[in-house]
């Protein structure tokens, strides 16, 4: 019996408004900062290190907005799972062109797939997303896979 009922189902290829925003000097900086950055191109502000996309977008929340455990509320595009702990599953990126300070981004989320495996202590759901970052003329700029699993 598949834990993937039709409702489920029917979010795949759903999709989040598109997000525009720019990369700033001053946030590369402080980014390159934040995490320890050695190289110049990334202290100087010049060039975003890949990961930086990880953070550009996370919403700075209240304290009483956050989850018990410290964690930002999920994705509205996560839809009602019967399996409730979700866990990491993996990140693929696509690199097409560097970031740079003064680029204005556009990002894309879909749930572009899911799929349910039996695992050795029970079954488990992935879930896939793609993160597609644009600019505003649609060049391709990252393409990022990141799986999900419930269980």
């Amino acid at each position: 019996m598949s834990l993937l009922d039709e409702a489920i189902r029917s979010r795949i290829g759903t999709s989040l408004p598109p997000q525009r925003f720019e990369v700033t000097r001053s946030d590369l900086r402080k980014y390159a900062v934040a995490t320890g950055q050695r190289q110049a191109r990334y202290r100087d502000g010049d060039e975003a290190p890949l990961l930086f996309l990880f953070s550009a977008l996370m919403p700075v929340l209240p304290l009483e907005e956050l989850l018990e455990d410290g964690r930002q509320p999920d994705s509205t595009l996560l839809p009602e799972l019967p399996l409730k702990r979700i866990m990491a599953g993996g990140s693929e990126y696509q690199v097409h062109r560097r970031i740079v300070a003064g680029d204005v981004l556009v990002l894309r989320q879909i749930l572009a797939d899911l799929y349910e495996k039996q695992g050795t202590e029970g079954p488990l759901i992935f879930l896939v997303f793609e993160n597609r970052f644009e600019t505003e003329a649609g060049e391709p700029v990252v393409t990022e896979r990141l799986t999900r699993i419930a269980r």
